[in-house]
């Protein structure tokens, strides 16, 4: 069993025996949906680390998503129980980078897609080819666009 999967499940345990219904309740579902992947497709199979850190941002950003809508629907209590699932999740997942670390990185990389020809918005594409290894896991696909497009449009 990969290690932050036991650590899920040892919290689990914690939470339950605590009486912590927000974060049993968060983390069962997490672990439903990691054992979901780990059954989906041909073969069953274990889910890495990165795997399951991946189910996990998934599911956070699910959280997020979910806490918007309410809020913007006028569910105030809902959105903040979504909110506080999402903080629960973010525990499990690495540091996410600052808007100025983010902000270097994309700098970088449109200098590096510059100095290979592309220019203007339509360079897009390459720079966030250059980007999202460096930040695979630690920023939001969504934020990383956002800079990128702000960079390249000058």
């Amino acid at each position: 069993m990969t290690t932050l999967k036991s650590k899920l499940q040892e919290d689990l345990t914690a939470a339950i025996r605590g009486r912590d219904e927000l974060r049993s309740s968060t983390l069962r579902l997490t672990l439903t949906a990691i054992t979901k992947e780990e059954v989906s497709g041909k073969t069953a199979r274990e889910l890495s680390d990165d795997e399951v850190q991946k189910v996990i941002a998934r599911e956070a950003k699910k959280r997020r998503e979910a806490a918007e809508a309410f809020a913007n629907g006028g569910r105030a209590e809902q959105a903040e129980k979504e909110k506080a699932e999402g903080e629960i999740l973010a525990e499990y997942l690495p540091k996410q980078l600052s808007e100025d670390e983010l902000q270097a990185i994309v700098a970088q990389a449109v200098e590096e897609a510059k100095a290979a020809g592309a220019e203007g918005p339509r360079a897009m594409g390459q720079v966030m080819k250059i980007v999202n290894p460096k930040v695979a896991g630690l920023a939001e696909g969504g934020r990383v666009a956002a800079v990128v497009k702000k960079l390249l449009a000058g």
